[in-house]
């Protein structure tokens, strides 16, 4: 760190406000927030930074502040420069699309209108709707439910007949005079918003007194309308299979966060019903703490919407929670509450919710969160730099001590990749010795890879114990690649052995790392021994094929590649094998696999 950002960091005030560190160019690094500036920005001079964080003081060269009178005023300035510089190292909520929402417009015959784009026009705004479909449907129902034009036209009463809407009862009609008063159409807007805002409870009990009031008034007619609204309503609201008896407008949030990835589900529930989900994505530079990214992503998502929630329900504190809550209250006009269910009902809304996160993390990043345990497992045991999310695995298998094969199975990013599988036929030397066979297979697959891309995996693990481990970091040295993590895994006590490490690991046995190596063990041991199946049975038909007249070596090796076992030759078509072979030869090969009778041409 530059000796001048020391000083500017010591100049700070004791005041609330933002900071931002700039790189050399000028360029803003990351935004933050402080009720005290002159606290909180030194402790970004200490050693136990996230690695996001200390990745941008490694860059920074200045930093500058801007005080403001409150913590909720900073957090409300913090979320505008976000925003407006877009800062490498801040978490920003990146969309990839705009989210449509419903529009209630401020006219004397409001229509409803699918936008994707909120604007300061006194308009009611409800979604986002996701997925956008959702947004068409809502708008369709409300126009079943309601009538509430969707036409853009000048309303004057002038028509001399209604559109097909009406007569479809999808539409009021308050184009032609005579269809509708005004009255009855701000009473079906007030319901289309009641409705859309997912107040159906206060909707339901002013439908059920019209009902009766018409009933009573013998408007028998408008009463059964009245009666098939009110039942199609609470029909709708009865679907979502998360509700409460409390008419509660609550956001619920699932949050899953690894590494420099976060997937974040957002559970609408708007009068003790669940009406609509929000996910939203971050990949960043570098690796983020869940509850500072939290803090940074809740004032951008709610910085975007016009209606606040009285509640949020968080999987955890997150920073900054008294300003969060300042800041939220003051937009709303009321007071606004972050609070962290641990038991009951609400806590098992919010499961649902991590569940919920869970599924959209895997989707997006292809990555089952579940799985990242085990890798997060075996660098803690193995004083790993970062969880290894490549992994290669080798094993060494014979058959009486010959027809020796190295097999190499590769997982990563959560997943076996059976495609970069690799086998080694040890020729090298004669017999049997699995230290020298060790030694090859690392030697050769590591010296290609040096060669052709200079990318190695995160970790490289051998099935044995202290002697295997040997070879393979001798044959590792010889490549000058002595820093590339190397563990062995021992069959019989399931022990642990790394470099210069004088006695073995033992882990419990039910430990994620140690079962993802008892893994990676079972499959390369697996695929040697496939290997050497298959070269039995090439072995067998090649000497089979010995006896057919002539076939010289090479049309042998390609038979035995192109077919590999006796029966599937046999079952080779005569025009097949005089494609391969040539007529003269794929021909008598013919004969020889069917010695009955028959005519060739």
């Amino acid at each position: 760190m530059h000796d001048d950002l020391r000083r500017q960091i010591a100049e700070l005030p004791d005041s609330p406000g933002i900071y931002v560190f700039r790189n050399e160019a000028g360029e803003a690094l990351y935004v933050g927030k402080a009720k005290s500036l002159r606290k909180r920005v030194p402790s970004y001079l200490g050693r136990d930074l996230e690695p996001r964080l200390a990745a941008m003081v490694e860059l920074a060269a200045s930093v500058e502040c801007v005080a403001t009178a409150t913590e909720a005023a900073a957090l409300m300035l913090e979320n505008n420069w976000i925003k407006r510089h877009r800062p490498r190292y801040n978490v920003l909520l990146r969309d990839d699309k705009t989210y449509p929402y419903l529009k209630l417009t401020r006219e004397a015959w409001p229509r409803l209108v699918f936008t994707r784009r909120i604007r300061q026009d006194g308009a009611d705004y409800f979604g986002p709707f996701l997925p956008g479909g959702m947004a068409r449907r809502a708008l369709k129902l409300v126009q079943k439910l309601f009538g509430v034009r969707v036409c853009s036209i000048e309303i004057d009463g002038g028509l001399p007949r209604p559109c097909l809407y009406h007569d479809m009862k999808r539409c009021l009609g308050p184009c032609v005079t005579g269809l509708t008063s005004s009255a009855d159409y701000a009473e079906a807007v007030e319901g289309a918003r009641l409705f859309l805002g997912g107040k159906t409870a206060p909707l339901c009990r002013s439908l059920r007194v019209q009902m009766e009031s018409a009933a009573d008034s013998l408007e028998f007619e408008r009463a059964a309308r009245l009666r098939d609204l009110l039942q199609e309503i609470e029909r709708q609201s009865a679907r979502s299979p998360l509700s409460s008896v409390h008419e509660e407008d609550i956001d619920l949030f699932g949050a899953v966060v690894h590494g420099n990835q976060a997937a974040v589900s957002i559970l609408v529930m708007r009068s003790g019903q669940v009406v609509d989900r929000r996910e939203v994505f971050w990949e960043g530079e570098s690796a983020t703490a869940p509850a500072q990214f939290l803090s940074e992503l809740l004032p951008q998502i709610y910085d975007q919407t016009t209606f606040l929630p009285k509640e949020l329900h968080l999987p955890f504190e997150v920073d900054g929670e008294e300003a969060l809550t300042d800041w939220m209250s003051e937009r709303k006009g009321e007071r606004v509450y972050l609070r962290h269910p641990e038991r009951g009902p609400k806590a098992e809304r919010l499961r649902i919710a991590g569940k919920d996160a869970e599924f959209a993390f895997r989707r997006r990043f292809r990555i089952d969160p579940a799985r990242d345990a085990a890798p997060r497992a075996l660098a803690r045991h193995l004083a790993l730099a970062k969880p290894p999310r490549w992994i290669e695995g080798f094993d060494i298998s014979n058959l009486q001590g010959t027809a020796v094969v190295a097999s190499m199975v590769v997982w990563r990013d959560g997943r076996i990749r059976k495609g970069e599988y690799r086998s080694y036929n040890i020729r090298s030397f004669a017999g049997q010795d699995d230290f020298r066979s060790i030694a090859e297979a690392v030697e050769r697959r590591y010296r290609r890879m040096r060669e052709e891309s200079g990318v190695f995996p995160d970790l490289v693990m051998i099935d044995g114990g202290r002697g295997q481990l040997g070879a393979a970091a001798a044959a590792l040295a010889g490549l000058e690649l002595e820093e590339l993590p190397l563990v062995a895994l021992a069959k019989r006590e399931e022990e642990l052995y790394l470099p210069g490490a004088p006695e073995p690991l033992r882990l419990p046995r039910r430990d994620e790392g140690l079962r993802l190596l008892q893994m990676l063990r079972d499959e390369a041991h697996r695929f040697a021994v496939s290997r050497h199946r298959r070269q039995r049975t090439t072995a067998s038909l090649r000497s089979r094929l010995e006896e057919i007249p002539g076939v010289g070596p090479t049309r042998r090796k390609l038979l035995a590649k192109r077919y590999g076992t006796w029966d599937l030759l046999s079952a080779a078509p005569l025009e097949e094998l005089r494609g391969l072979l040539g007529d003269a030869v794929g021909a008598a090969v013919y004969r020889h696999m069917h010695p009955a009778p028959a005519e060739i041409d």
